[in-house]
């Protein structure tokens, strides 16, 4: 089966949520920030600011589609990564100084300021937004120390506007002879894990940089009636799969959809992009909905029956039934599905594997349309676990 083209899923995620002004709005901010996407598979940019290309030297086709770690280098804390990671598996905001490369290769620091932005029908997560202040130098009194940034970068460095420590090297060769480098140099390996501090004004200009974005958010989703907020705001009886799950999910590229049976009418919380490729709808018609919208006047209600009885009774089940496509074409879905336990154990979603029946057997010649199906269920099952293993240990 062909996969949906990246394009089409990176320009539906922001042009199916705001009206069709946005993109030229969030050039005008006069912010560095960057825009991804958690449920496209590999977590990509779906927007760079004019500003963030300015600051990095990289030009929009260079860096949509591209998930934010090309912009990390060997230099890059990976503590600060990892924190960044575990805000994006609690869908919380952080701040970080983290050290990034322009496209030539030169680094610079960074104040990072990363927040999620949630859907107000169903509370999901549906984009993170990521500022960039650039973390200026900090002189010190002495000479000696003028000529050492706070994180050890040289003069040159504090030239160029900003705290560079990769590139010192040669600079603290040259100031060898001064008698107190070893003293600089030792509390610069005391600060190597935080690297450049931001100042009290950096922080302000990434707080008031989310407000505004924030607010260019919210006001274009108004004209759409799809409406996103800083916070999750939806009823309880809602149900969504969070950003990590939705990033391990991703990585799946056959057709399958999962379906939590606590709720009620047993809603789907997570579409891949194959699944919307094979029946042709969009991410937005197919959340929160039952998957007996993809039935029609000739499918059979005994098969109906027979999968309804699977979920009652918490068993895998296997059927070819008959499907319609959003624009009305049938095709025989060969669906296999099977309950999902996480790490305690309990039936926490159902996964459903769905298949071309007369298209199945030509897509790998070497696994059966079973083996893959069952793969699937697999890597479902370890990603569903391994996020709940995540959630429980990050809790304090």
């Amino acid at each position: 089966m062909e996969q949906q083209p990246m394009g089409t899923a990176i320009e539906q995620s922001i042009n199916g949520r705001y009206s069709f002004w946005v993109r030229e709005a969030l050039d005008e901010l006069p912010h560095s920030f960057t825009i991804t996407d958690p449920s496209i598979s590999g977590h990509p940019i779906v927007f760079a600011s004019r500003e963030f290309l300015k600051m990095s030297g990289y030009s929009r086709e260079d860096v949509v589609g591209k998930n934010g770690r090309i912009f990390q280098g060997i230099r890059t804390n990976r503590r600060s990564i990892m924190e960044i990671r575990e805000a994006v598996r609690e869908e919380r905001s952080i701040q970080v100084s983290l050290l990034n490369y322009h496209k030539n290769g030169t680094p610079f620091w960074i104040l990072f300021h990363m927040f999620p932005v949630f859907s107000k029908e169903d509370g999901r997560v549906i984009h993170f937004v990521g500022v960039q202040v650039p973390i200026m130098p900090k002189p010190r009194r002495s000479s000696s120390e003028f000529l050492m940034c706070e994180n050890g970068a040289g003069f040159r460095d504090t030239v160029l506007g900003f705290c560079r420590r990769e590139v010192c090297s040669d600079t603290v060769a040259d100031l060898g002879r001064i008698s107190n480098l070893d003293q600089v140099l030792a509390e610069d390996t005391e600060s190597t894990d935080t690297g450049c501090k931001a100042s009290d004004l950096e922080k302000r200009r990434a707080n008031t940089a989310m407000s505004n974005i924030l607010s260019m958010l919210t006001h274009y989703s108004e004209l759409t009636g799809r409406l996103v907020s800083d916070k999750r705001c939806c009823s309880s009886n809602m149900s969504h799969v969070g950003a990590s799950l939705n990033i391990s999910l991703g990585r799946i590229k056959q057709s399958f959809v999962l379906t939590d049976p606590h709720k009620t009418d047993i809603p789907i919380v997570y579409a891949s992009d194959a699944f919307l490729e094979l029946t042709g709808y969009g991410r937005h018609e197919v959340l929160g909905r039952n998957c007996r919208f993809l039935s029609g006047q000739e499918t059979d209600v005994a098969t109906q029956l027979q999968i309804a009885n699977s979920i009652q009774t918490g068993k895998a089940c296997t059927v070819c039934i008959l499907n319609y496509r959003k624009n009305g074409s049938q095709f025989w879905n060969s669906l296999h599905m099977s309950p999902v336990r996480n790490a305690s154990g309990k039936i926490a979603y159902f996964v459903e594997v769905q298949m071309d029946a007369n298209h199945a057997s030509h897509e790998n010649q070497n696994l059966s349309p079973e083996i893959r199906q069952l793969s699937v269920v697999g890597a479902v099952k370890v990603a569903v676990r391994s996020s709940g293993m995540i959630a429980s240990t990050s809790k304090p």
